[in-house]
């Protein structure tokens, strides 16, 4: 231990044993225990942490994005734009980088 902060409780593993409800309890309230065997420290009982959250689903909560409303699937393919594909255009650049 650093030294920082209260001592935890101790609970000896006869006594867990024993009363395993209520040493639960405490430890759902927030409480972590050191479990002792002949008065060593062997484990401790800790609540378990809080699952992780997304970063998508923790703005949500926020407020501050709002999820989809459809699938990008249901768009379709772009509409057709008027003149010569990207593709040629590009292509012609490149040719002329090279001469």
């Amino acid at each position: 231990m650093s030294g920082i902060g209260p001592p935890r409780a101790r609970v000896g593993v006869r006594e867990l044993r024993q009363n395993l409800s209520v040493y639960l309890d405490r430890v759902k309230d927030g409480e972590t225990l050191d479990v002792t065997e002949h008065g060593v420290p062997v484990a401790e009982l800790r609540p378990r942490p809080e699952d992780p959250i997304s970063a998508i689903d923790r703005l949500i909560a926020e407020g501050r994005i709002t999820p989809a409303q459809y699938s990008h699937k249901d768009l379709g393919p772009p509409p057709k734009m008027p003149g010569r594909p990207l593709s040629e255009i590009l292509q012609e650049m490149r040719d002329e980088d090279e001469r």
